[in-house]
């Protein structure tokens, strides 16, 4: 059986022409950290979501860190997918924290997760690593 480590590698998605975005998903401490550089796809958001979906299976951690700090934005029609991979989550609850270099990705990202337990954090890995490893407030839970 292979170790998480090896199963959950650098995954580089290429349309037509060049490279439209890259996926990086690892566990890190007590987390899953999901990174994503370029321009992300539909394509990219589904595999991204079936290698956190595994380590979630394998770990049973269920706190992710999305770095969006090298994305480009995509067409609305790519982060609206992810409602749909979410609302096929079933009974797995995810708390999510995405770290965005600017309000554009920010508005993707909250159209992408909708009403889901995440937050958005500009710039700011460390205060969104301190989010996820906080109890959630009586208001979040």
């Amino acid at each position: 059986m292979l170790r998480a480590a090896e199963r959950h590698t650098d995954c580089l998605l290429r349309g037509d022409g060049p490279m439209t975005g890259s996926l990086w998903v690892e566990p890190v401490a007590d987390l899953i950290v999901a990174r994503v550089r370029g321009e992300p796809t539909e394509e990219l958001l589904r595999e991204c979501q079936a290698q956190v979906l595994q380590i979630v299976a394998d770990s049973g951690r269920t706190r992710v860190l999305y770095d969006t700090l090298e994305m480009l934005p995509p067409p609305v029609d790519v982060p609206w997918s992810q409602r749909q991979l979410d609302a096929d989550l079933g009974r797995i609850r995810l708390r999510r924290a995405i770290v965005v270099p600017n309000s554009r990705l920010a508005y993707l990202a909250r159209l992408a997760f909708g009403e889901g337990d995440y937050r958005v954090f500009y710039n700011d890995i460390a205060a969104a690593i301190t989010w996820l490893q906080a109890p959630p407030s009586s208001d979040e839970a």
